[in-house]
């Protein structure tokens, strides 16, 4: 590099010492400094003439290697919001859609997922949720439209795609004549994790799914609720970032259906999952948000203390008296635009949206003596938003 050309880096310039990745001689593998910063001037659409770099007036050259330095370091602060809000998302998917023959399983679908979202995904049976499922693990392609994974395309890099997700399809896969600890082991080797640390990490699974006391059987032997157990721990043996559970409570008792909720509570304080079910209080349970699939589309996704909302098409109240009442003057309420008897002294009130009525119900109580026994606002349950949205 010629004397000229030193004279003009930016290190002369009060920018301190700037090392030599950051030069853009080095960006573009050019030597001549003067050629590089013309180059970037120009894709920066800057206007300044490349004869400035030849101008006896440093000052003004010093300007426009401070703006450049300026701008840089604005495209980078910009480039690391868009790497946060990449790295953000454990699963992004952008226009799926999967075709049989002629039968649609899923039609143009997006969807994204946060890192420690709990996603319950709904719909009826032939839906579309095993097949999105399949997807987002690499089981089968999609026929058009994109998805990723932790960041990685699941068409250009499925490897990597099923190295960030640990799976529990409907129908578990269990080698029924393994062992406990032999069959997580084996697992373990399929993902090459290290020989030395696989029996801890083994032995954290066993514990982490409860499945100590059953350690020395073998999985044929295990009960339906330990061999689902089983299966959630094989699918975190490699301690993946996102888990994807296809019906993970199906045939499950009671008491065991609590102890798999717990589990993947737990597991959800960590990492990204996705949960298929068609127990809609499971959802409630578990869930920080829905997605309710129908006919291969999304009808509805929201957080689960949102989704009644989206759902409710009118302000609807409950109301139940002591005695009998006169119906004639509880339609006369201010909003009131449709009240019906339940049974007995009980009422539902629709009212005018935005329009809270049990202030004006209190006060016409106490003008008529009437004794209130319950008073609520309605709000339906999942189980009838999804009813509504899959009819």
């Amino acid at each position: 590099m010629n004397s000229r050309n030193r004279e003009i880096l930016p290190e002369n310039f009060a920018f301190g010492k700037i090392p030599l990745w950051f030069s853009p001689a080095v960006w573009f593998k050019i030597q001549n400094f003067s050629v590089a910063l013309h180059v970037i001037i120009q894709n920066e659409e800057m206007l300044f003439d490349f004869q400035i770099l030849k101008s006896p007036n440093l000052q003004i050259l010093r300007c426009c290697i401070q703006i450049k330095f300026l701008r840089t370091f604005v495209s980078i602060f910009y480039y690391s919001l868009s790497v946060f809000h990449y790295i953000a998302m454990s699963i992004e998917v952008n226009h799926i859609t999967k075709v049989y023959g002629t039968q649609k399983a899923v039609d143009n679908i997006s969807f994204q997922i946060a890192k420690g979202e709990i996603v319950g995904l709904l719909g009826p049976n032939g839906a579309g949720k095993s097949t999105t499922m399949k997807i987002l693990t690499c089981f089968i392609p999609p026929t058009s439209g994109s998805a990723k994974v932790c960041g990685y395309d699941i068409l250009e890099n499925p490897i990597e795609v099923r190295k960030k997700i640990g799976y529990l399809p409907e129908h578990n896969p269990l080698y029924l004549e393994m062992y406990v600890k032999e069959f997580l082991e084996f697992i373990g080797g399929i993902y090459h994790l290290d020989k030395k640390t696989l029996p801890k990490r083994v032995a954290e699974m066993i514990e982490l799914t409860g499945l100590g006391k059953e350690q020395a059987k073998k999985i044929g032997e295990l009960s339906k609720g330990y061999r689902q157990r089983m299966g959630i721990a094989q699918a975190l043996i490699h301690n993946p970032e996102v888990l994807i559970l296809d019906e993970p409570t199906s045939g499950l008792d009671p008491n065991q259906l609590q102890e798999i909720r717990n589990l993947i509570k737990t597991v959800g304080k960590e990492k990204t999952v996705i949960l298929s079910t068609h127990i809609m209080q499971e959802v409630e349970a578990i869930c920080d948000r829905c997605i309710i699939i129908n006919n291969g589309k999304i009808v509805m996704d929201n957080d689960i203390q949102n989704i009644s909302k989206g759902a409710v098409t009118q302000n609807r109240f409950f109301v139940e008296f002591e005695t009998s009442v006169d119906e004639n003057v509880l339609k006369n309420i201010p909003g009131v635009l449709k009240l019906a008897k339940v049974s007995g002294n009980a009422f539902s009130i629709d009212a005018e949206t935005g329009k809270d009525i049990r202030q004006e119900i209190f006060k016409l109580s106490q003008e008529k003596n009437w004794i209130i026994l319950t008073i609520r606002k309605e709000e339906e349950r999942l189980e009838k938003v999804f009813q509504k949205l899959t009819k």
